[in-house]
This record gives C-alpha cells, structure tokens and sequence, in this order.
C-alpha cells in the first residue's frame, strides 16, 4: 500500500511521468532513432556494416548490464529520485554532442566524427543502463502495485505515440536539408526534447523510505554471494529468468523480418518504412490494453500470451503466401514488443519485497544480457550459413519453450510472493 502522500501524489506523479516517457520517446524513439536514425547518420560515415550494427547493439548492452552492478548501492537508498536524475543525464548530454559533431563534419571530418559518434552514442547507452535500476525502484515505489502495469503501459503508448510524430518531423528535416546540417538539427531537437523530459522527470515527488523498507548493502567481496543466495532461494525467480532468456532468443527473429521481406518477397524501402509505421501504431493501441490486462488479470498469463503471439508471428512470416501478410507480422510484432516491455518492468518487481528489489531488478535484465547481444550475431549467422527456415524454426522453439516454463514451472509472482514461506526476510538478512 502507498502512504498517504504518495495516494495524494498519484496523479501528479502519473502525469509527469508520462510526459516524461512521451518526450523522452520524441527525441530517443523518433528523432533520434537507434533503429533508423542512428544507423542512417553512421552509414555516412563508415561502409562497415559491422560497425553500424555493433553500435545499433550498445543500446541493448548499455541498458541490461550496468543495472546488476548498480544494484547494490540502490538499495541502500531512501530516496531513489537523485541517483535517476544524475544518471539520466548521463543519456541525455550525449545528444547536445551529437549536434556539434555532425556541425562539424566539414572540419574534423569523417574518421574524427565516426570515433567521436561511436564514443557518445556507447556513453548515451550506459547512462540509461545506469539509470535503469534506480528508476525502476522509484517508480515501483510511487505507484500502486495494482495498477504498475497500466501506468507503464500507458507510458509506452505516450511513448510510442510521440516517437511516430518525431519520426514524421525527421523525414521532414532529413528530405529539406542536406547532409550534416540535417542531422545536426535532428540531435539537437531531439537534445531539446529529452531536457523538457528531465524536467517533467524532475518534477516526481518522492519521500523519503522508511528504514524498514530499504535493504542493506553488502560488501564487494559479498555481492555475489548475495546474489547467490537469492537465485538458491528463490526457484520462482530461477524459472522467470529461464523464460526471459528464452523469450529473448525467439524475439531475435523480430530483427530479420525486415530483411526476411526484402530478399524472399522482394519488400520495397517504402513497403519497409510502411511496416514500421505498423509496428509503432500496434505498439501504441496495445500498450494500455495489455498494462490494465496484466493488473486485472495476470502478468504471468500476459506474458504466454505474447510468447504464443511470436511463435504465430514467425509462423506467419514463413508460410505468407506474399509480401502483403507482413502488415499482419508487424503489427503482431507490436503487440508482442508491448507485452515485452510494460509487462517485464511490471512483474520484475513482483517477486521480492522493496528491500531486495533492486537486486532482483538488476539480476532480471543483467542475466540475460549475453542472449540480447550474441543471439543476433549467431542468428545472422546461421541464416548465411542454413536459411531463413531453420533459423526462425528455432527461435519459434524457443518461445515454446518459453511458453512451457511460464505455463508449467513458474508460479504468479503477485500471489506467490505473498506467502509467508517466500523467505525474503531471509534474502535480507
């Protein structure tokens, strides 16, 4: 239950920060694109296909593993709110640099540009890993359990909603301008938007903990024990990460659709940029849905469902007669992303008291890091060396398999954390 002031703050917290999310989603989801933008402005700077995709992979690096290492002094704090802001700036600053370097193109050139790029995009990408963590405590704490979901799902949807309106306004700047300047006033737009976001951000009201709430830090040499201890006690949580690293492995199939479409179907660039539209406006509808869903129904039961929806999803790909069912396969992609984000965040929280949240937390997305990041690599390789059909055959395995630990091993959290024999007074002691 929230404290009376928090229950007085609710719909001031809710509002700011979902104009939060709806900001941060204009700069970093439209304007500033890690799955077009970015790509595009590095594709004027290197030929290396590697690099652009090594740096389109910081993103997923930059958000799951620094919140493990970030766990331990997070739960010793009665106030998360100062870490979030000092450490988002660290993913906002970046953009400001952006600006100036695409500016300077003409006069530092391309090499010093590309370094300089690659270096504050990987700074950008940690900054939101090390704010991950506090940021998900915070926001655990100021909402009401039961409706985490809608809140993050309504978020999402503000998200999404106003990544489609930076990405149209950046078609714009990209068509009337040329090469930087377009790009420069891209990122700085986009640098303008995520500081109205901090603001919002700012402006979150949260007290101070009281001591029985917040956990206790160990020391170095005892973190991972501690960590231990947890994953030794906790088989709940045990299956929760086997199902996401799981989940994670068929949701790779998401990333060779595009490519899927071109070379079996001969997918146009403007039949592709029409599907993420798609994807963007299925995300949008979906998001508050499927967050007041998980809240009245069941977190763990949405997340089955998105796993049958990518098993149908790659099961359409390979069987579409023509190019015309890929309006299906993305928008059920969308629903899919919708369910793989508010959802997560959502339930991530559920299996543990606030003292070891953070822990969990972080173990919930550092864990999986190493099938975010190498699944695509191994993925792209594969389909050089066997096909598209073995590849998405697999990754539909493993969202059945996904479906089957989620199904049969793991248990509710919202309700099995509840029992007294859960022992997460123990995990603190």
């Amino acid at each position: 239950m929230l404290s009376q002031d928090l229950q007085d703050k609710l719909r001031h917290n809710a509002l700011v920060n979902i104009l939060d999310g709806s900001f941060f989603g204009l700069s970093v989801v439209g304007l500033a694109s890690y799955v077009t933008i970015v790509p595009l402005f590095l594709s004027y700077l290197t030929e290396s296909t590697a690099l652009i995709g090594f740096v389109a992979t910081l993103f997923h690096i930059g958000w799951q593993i620094p919140q493990l290492l970030t766990s331990n002094y997070v739960a010793g704090l009665r106030r998360f709110k100062p870490m979030v802001l000092a450490m988002t700036l660290l993913e906002r600053v970046p953009y400001f640099g952006l600006a100036l370097v695409a500016f300077l193109i003409p006069t530092i050139g391309t090499d010093f540009a590309l370094l300089l790029a690659v270096l504050l995009l990987g700074w950008q990408s940690l900054g939101g890993g090390f704010t991950g963590t506090p940021w998900q405590s915070m926001m655990s704490k100021i909402m009401p359990p039961h409706r985490l979901g809608t809140f993050f799902g309504v978020q999402s949807a503000c998200v999404n909603l106003f990544g489609a309106g930076g990405a149209l306004l950046a078609s714009y700047i990209l068509a009337h301008h040329d090469f930087p300047q377009n790009f420069s006033i891209l990122f700085f737009i986009a640098a303008i938007s995520l500081v109205v976001s901090f603001v919002f951000l700012a402006l979150t009201y949260e007290p101070v903990s009281e001591p029985k709430d917040i956990g206790a830090r160990v020391p170095w040499r005892d973190f991972g024990g501690r960590l231990g201890s947890i994953l030794r006690a906790d088989d709940n949580f045990r299956w929760f990460l086997i199902a996401r690293a799981l989940t994670s492995l068929s949701l790779t199939a998401v990333s060779f659709f595009t490519i899927y479409g071109i070379r079996r179907y001969q997918m146009t660039p403007e039949f592709a940029s029409a599907m993420t539209s798609v994807l963007l406006v299925s995300h949008t509808l979906s998001s508050t849905l499927v967050g007041w869903a998980g809240d009245r129904w069941s977190h763990r039961r949405i997340l089955m469902l998105g796993n049958m929806a990518t098993v149908l999803t790659i099961a359409i790909a390979l069987l579409a007669p023509d190019v015309t069912w890929f309006y299906l396969v993305f928008a059920l992609t969308g629903i899919v992303n919708t369910t793989q984000w508010s959802t997560i965040l959502t339930i991530t929280v559920q299996f543990s008291s606030a003292a070891d949240r953070p822990f969990y937390i972080g173990m919930a997305n550092t864990l999986i890091a190493p099938v975010t990041v190498f699944a695509p690599i191994i993925g792209g390789w594969l389909v050089d060396a066997a096909g598209f059909e073995l590849v998405f055959t697999l990754f539909a395995l493993a969202g059945l398999l996904s479906l089957l630990v989620y199904l049969i091993a793991m248990r509710d959290p919202s309700e099995f954390a509840r029992r007294p024999e859960r022992g997460n007074l123990v995990l603190g002691d």
